[in-house]
């Protein structure tokens, strides 16, 4: 805001002073040339903080997207808790919304009710009356211009015209559902009774009682035989017409029952939410929603939303400034935290929006997971908490699962998940699930009263869950190729002894390489005392003099000789040669693709400190001395790691002039040694405390002492 009212001044200043000097054309020109100048140097001096802003906007903006297009009831409500809030009336009037028991028992019964359609075929029994008319003589050996003859077939056409009188069913049709139907013939639509049907399993049952009291009671097996040959069926069920009507039956059930008048209570303060009180309450939440999410208030409301989102971000950032300021710095993590943050929201969003009862499917925990392998814990859960703050304006029942998410996070953070131990994986995805199925049991006793509405869908969407939080391993793989990031398992990798690069080391520089080891190990046991982690110094250890390669026998620890080859050579030359093992051991790494992380230990293990011996040397032969040939290009350690790491290199370089070693001798050596790096202002970019370097020099010492194998003497 400064550098902005100073830049307006300016402006001004400069507006006043061309006005009588020149054109307004020219005095535009020049302003906008200004501004323009002005406005660059403030981008390219500012550009860290105009990216996090651009990515603040962006995420807030995906967020806010995602979010559901409605309004939020001012009031929270559960099922079988008391109400909390002042007594409650309606503000205008709504209809109750009926219960999904409701609707689901209105459903049932339009089921059990409705009719099925039956179509009958008119082109069949037409079909029929042919086939009788050349068939009847085959079945009655009569003469055909007998009365007798005549009589007979016009009784069988009577009684085939009876048959068909509601229709013939197929053989083995079964009636599913009540016995009355409805029957469509052409454009008619009439009702009737299954048992009209003629089945032809009935057939003969149905031709001998219609044939029982007339004169042809005798011809009975011989019209039966006929039809039997030439009787087909004319019934089917009509599924598409049966599945419409039944569709708008549904269709027309009402969604509402009964109205709530304005000004009538609803619920009293302290009453239990439950029953009708509850279904008023849903009523009224939506008729809220649906009434204030108009084209009116819209841009309001998404306007609140996106403050809400914005606030959010903006405390995860400042967090992140206050405690993890090397991260704060880092684009590309700030970068990779928030798209994760996003990605979460957007997958848990897509889910809902899918089937809202795979919600708890969704492996939220994976989260906090990678940010702990990464980084931290506290940061891991700070994200965490941040995301599952945002997901509450998109799930249902927004504090039971904020409620378990947390819970679960919580337990997630405290894990062990050092993943190059696989069975800790294991053990941490069993609480979660363990945590998970706890707080929805819990919850369900606290909703019904008991554990018998328990649904085992939810419980192995939970099952679920734990076993996509197992695929963090995979993702954290790919995140380590994408971001360049580095995990406890690319680390436990690098530290094997038998690895390229460092083979190579111990091939040819085998002092240096014994050096390395020994640092790795003063730095591991001082980072394990004051809570660094252990393994990335160790790894750096291992690796931050790989530069010395390139000319083994320039350093005292790879020269078997009494004569170094520094002594024919000028310091000046000599204090090249030792401060570019930091460049070429940067390169080397480079090319061996290290982790930057990693590189980092390389960079600042000698900071920005003198090649004391060969300056001093170089002020005794009387020569004009350049301090800045004699300096290490830095920069300075900026973490506690890098800074152990400083400061065990040093005492363990040191420590092979010692001359006879005794207990006090050392520890004065290593206070020493350390003391000078604090006055040179080494550790003043990272965030070692000095009480934390004090421990560091106890371990320091008390590593010397084990390795001179020293007792204290005790007096006599």
């Amino acid at each position: 805001m400064t550098k902005i009212i100073k830049l307006t001044s300016y402006v001004w200043k400069y507006i006043f002073k061309f006005t009588t000097k020149a054109s307004y054309f020219l005095k535009f020109e020049i302003l906008i040339r200004l501004v323009l100048k002005k406005f660059w140097r403030f981008i390219l001096t500012n550009q860290n903080l105009i990216y996090k802003g651009i990515l603040l906007v962006v995420c807030s903006f995906l967020i806010v997207y995602l979010f559901p297009k409605g309004a939020k009831f001012k009031y929270e409500f559960q099922k079988g808790k008391p109400w909390q809030y002042a007594s409650l009336y309606a503000p205008f009037d709504f209809s109750i919304i009926k219960s999904p028991a409701e609707l689901e028992a209105e459903k049932q019964a339009i089921l059990d009710s409705q009719f099925p359609y039956y179509r009958a075929d008119p082109t069949v029994y037409e079909a029929v009356k042919n086939s009788y008319a050349s068939q009847f003589s085959n079945f009655f050996s009569l003469p055909a211009s007998s009365k007798e003859y005549q009589d007979l077939y016009d009784f069988g056409l009577s009684l085939l015209e009876q048959t068909y009188l509601n229709g013939v069913l197929p053989p083995g049709f079964e009636q599913k559902g009540g016995v009355r139907v409805f029957l469509i013939k052409g454009n008619v639509e009439s009702t009737v009774d299954q048992d009209q049907f003629i089945k032809i399993e009935t057939l003969q049952e149905n031709i001998d009682q219609r044939l029982q009291k007339t004169a042809y009671s005798n011809y009975s097996v011989a019209y039966y035989k006929l039809f039997f040959e030439i009787v087909l069926p004319n019934i089917s069920l009509d599924e598409k017409f049966t599945s419409n009507a039944i569709n708008q039956s549904l269709g027309d059930i009402s969604p509402y029952r009964g109205l709530v008048q304005e000004n009538s209570i609803i619920i009293k303060q302290g009453e239990v939410v439950e029953g009708e009180k509850f279904q008023m309450l849903i009523s009224l939440r939506e008729e809220f929603e649906s009434q204030l999410w108009n084209e009116l208030n819209y841009y309001w409301i998404i306007f609140g939303y996106a403050i809400l989102v914005v606030l959010t971000f903006m405390s995860l950032i400042l967090f992140i400034n206050n405690y993890r300021p090397s991260i704060f710095e880092d684009n590309r993590e700030i970068t990779f935290i928030f798209l994760n943050m996003v990605g979460m929201i957007a997958l848990t969003t897509i889910v809902v929006n899918f089937d809202v009862r795979f919600l708890y499917a969704v492996p939220i925990c994976i989260l906090p997971l990678i940010l702990k392998t990464f980084f931290d814990p506290r940061l891991g859960l700070f994200t965490h908490v941040i995301t599952v703050l945002n997901l509450g304006f998109v799930v249902p029942n927004s504090f039971e699962f904020v409620f378990l998410q947390m819970m679960v996070g919580i337990v997630t953070i405290l894990s062990t998940t050092q993943l190059q131990n696989r069975a800790n994986l294991f053990i941490t995805v069993g609480r979660i699930v363990l945590v998970y199925l706890v707080g929805y049991i819990a919850f369900t006793i606290t909703h019904e009263g008991g554990i018998g509405k328990i649904d085992f869908l939810v419980i192995g969407l939970f099952l679920l869950n734990g076993l996509l939080t197992l695929f963090a391993q995979p993702l954290i793989y790919l995140y380590e190729r994408l971001f360049k990031l580095v995990s406890d398992v690319s680390l436990l990798e690098l530290s094997d002894t038998n690895a390229k690069l460092l083979k190579e080391l111990s091939d040819r520089a085998p002092g240096t390489f014994h050096h390395s080891l020994q640092v790795a190990n003063l730095a591991e046991t001082a980072a394990n005392e004051i809570g660094a982690n252990t393994l990335l110094v160790r790894v750096g250890a291992l690796y931050h003099d790989i530069g010395k390669m390139n000319a083994p026998t320039y350093f005292s620890e790879n020269q078997t000789g009494s004569v170094s080859p520094h002594e024919e050579m000028p310091p000046d030359q000599s204090a090249k040669i030792i401060i570019n093992h930091v460049a070429e051991g940067i390169e080397m790494a480079k090319k061996f693709k290290l982790p930057d992380r990693i590189i980092d230990f390389i960079r600042t293990h000698h900071g920005n400190s003198w090649v004391y011996f060969f300056y001093k040397k170089a002020q005794e032969l009387g020569e004009d001395v350049d301090e800045k040939d004699f300096r290490y290009p830095g920069p300075r350690p900026f973490s506690k790691e890098t800074a152990i790491l400083m400061m065990a290199d040093a005492v363990e370089a040191a420590s092979k002039s010692l001359r006879e070693p005794t207990v006090d001798k050392i520890q004065q050596f290593v206070d020493s040694i350390v003391n000078k790096q604090i006055d040179e202002k080494q550790f003043n970019d990272c965030n070692i405390t000095l009480s934390e370097i004090e421990t560091v020099k106890k371990v320091l010492s008390k590593k010397l002492i084990n390795i001179y194998h020293l007792r204290v003497e005790y007096p006599e």
